[in-house]
């Protein structure tokens, strides 16, 4: 039986072929290097300037496509990256046969989080460029990514005092022993438990005056800034928790945020930075009950966001469900409620504050004397007092949501395919259902960053004509290349907003190159 026969590892090839010509001209990696070479990344904060003395370097456009590359191919490991590094020939050809060890790969994302988020910001850009992005409609959640940080390791004041309960009884329980044993040897030993528990002691009460000086109610020893948070249902993991803003036409996400808070005051701040990446605010930003919030409405409608927020149950019911505050009439006029019974609710027009959690927000509140004498008195309330209703603040902005949903539940319901399409794809999909760092928020906030930034590229190769990228980014880098030389030489007699200004306008506006350079050349002749 025949079988297809290998090449001899010894025989010398007649014809070398060159490492560009073992890649595919098809081959994604090559829009990778393409993308990164058309970013100025000396503008998004990467260091640039290294002293002459010592070893070179490495670039940070280098270290930038090596983690690309990575990330799109479910590799976040430094150390399985220097590997491949040695090993892929897509990345040798990528970064030109350099070896960068574990450490310097570990330590470019460790040190730049905020120039990562720019360079997110890039695939944002060339996601509109092509007309990805609608900006109509957009979709927000927060998805928990698991901490390097085991439930063991974190704490409440509640766990502690438990540990320190515990350590107080076995301290009893040896120092009785101690002053009972007989032999060095014996007394040796149950000294050795003491002293160990005196040090955990130590330790749990290190731990108290941390969260004390802090105002924190969790404390994490391997990552500080993880916390414990609800997953799902009732499981709970030491986590962080990413705010996401999505575009419906191709669920592209234009915006992420890591905190280790929950979701409940999230929502005005996403609608205010969705504002200002799309550079408008003529559209609707779905949300889930999670968000719905008073205050986070009244920011959103300060920025004229219109939102979309699922309407929560109602917290508690009257005696019988047909006296819920949601049968109760509200005359805005005359500022007052009549009830089922149709009897008047009236305030004295006092406002209260009354806070929940963190969060406080003003009320009136709304009563009759009728309750006393009223039929339906045990079926409204429990209170003998008689039926008391309190109207937040924002209860103009809360009815106003209200409407719009029950207007438009065919659109709301895209919600939930809307922006738990990258959830997926990143989760599920790609496994990327932890965070890879450890030792605070801004690491973590790197990984995550370049998560998202591959996640986007990913959707930018599936949805545009491989050649047709390839060519835009190729001009591009190509252009900013021959742009920096020439505007670098006129750069002493500009100052810094209108050298980054120029930059930043020409950048995805190839076409429109021609009628830039003549304006620029007015503004030089002036």
């Amino acid at each position: 039986m025949k079988f297809i026969i290998g090449k001899n590892r010894s025989q010398i090839p007649l014809f070398v072929s060159s490492l560009d010509e073992t890649i595919d001209q098809n081959n994604e990696i090559r829009l990778i290097d393409l993308f990164v070479d058309s970013l100025k990344l000396s503008d998004f904060g990467f260091k640039m300037d290294f002293i002459e003395n010592g070893r070179p370097a490495y670039h940070p456009a280098d270290l930038l496509k090596l983690f690309i590359y990575g990330y799109l191919n479910r590799m976040r490991s430094s150390r399985i990256l220097e590997k491949e590094c040695k090993r892929n020939i897509e990345l040798m050809w990528l970064l030109k046969g350099l070896t960068p060890d574990h450490n310097t790969i570990s330590n470019f994302r460790k040190d730049n989080p905020n120039a990562i988020q720019k360079v997110f910001r890039q695939t944002v850009k060339l996601a509109k460029h092509f007309d990805l992005i609608g900006g109509k409609l957009l979709a927000g959640d927060s998805t928990k990514l698991r901490a390097q940080n085991s439930k063991k390791n974190n704490f409440n004041p509640k766990k502690i005092q438990r540990h320190l309960v515990y350590i107080d009884n076995k301290l009893e329980e040896y120092n009785a022993a101690l002053d009972l044993a007989d032999g060095d040897e014996n007394k040796k030993v149950i000294q050795q438990h003491i002293d160990t528990h005196n040090q955990r002691k130590d330790f749990y009460n290190d731990l108290t005056q941390q969260l004390e000086e802090s105002g924190q109610t969790q404390i994490s020893t391997s990552d500080p800034d993880s916390r414990q948070m609800i997953t799902r249902n009732n499981i709970t993991e030491v986590a962080y928790s990413v705010q996401t803003t999505v575009d419906a036409k191709h669920n592209i996400p234009i915006d992420y945020k890591l905190t280790n808070e929950n979701d409940s005051k999230a929502m005005g701040g996403m609608a205010r930075r969705a504002k200002t990446i799309l550079g408008k605010n003529d559209f609707t930003l779905l949300y889930d009950k999670g968000y719905h919030t008073g205050s986070e409405f009244a920011y959103a409608d300060a920025h004229g966001v219109e939102v979309m927020v699922a309407i929560p149950e109602v917290a508690s019911h009257a005696p019988d469900i047909a006296f819920d505050v949601e049968h109760f009439e509200y005359d805005k006029q005359n500022d007052c409620y009549t009830c089922p019974a149709n009897e008047l609710l009236t305030t004295n027009g006092r406002w209260y504050n009354k806070s929940r959690g963190k969060s406080s927000n003003k009320i009136k509140q709304y009563t009759t004397k009728a309750c006393k004498g009223c039929e339906y008195n045990s079926r409204c309330t429990n209170n003998k007092a008689g039926r008391m209703l309190e109207r937040s603040e924002h209860a103009d902005l809360i009815f106003e949501n209200k409407q719009r949903i029950v207007q438009n539940k065919q659109r709301y319901r895209r919600r939930q395919a809307i922006v738990e399409h990258p959830y997926g794809i990143i989760k599920r999909q790609w496994g990327f259902y932890y965070i890879s760092t450890k030792k605070g928020i801004k690491r973590a906030a790197a990984d995550v960053g370049l998560i998202f930034t591959a996640y986007n590229l990913r959707r930018i190769f599936n949805l545009i004509d491989k050649n047709v990228l390839q060519k835009f980014l190729k001009e591009l880098s190509l252009f900013m290349i021959d742009f920096l030389a020439v505007i670098k030489s006129f750069k002493p007699f500009l100052t810094r907003s209108i050298f980054n200004n120029l930059v930043v306008k020409v950048f995805f506006n190839i076409r429109q190159i021609a009628s830039f350079t003549s304006a620029f050349l007015l503004y030089l002749i002036k």
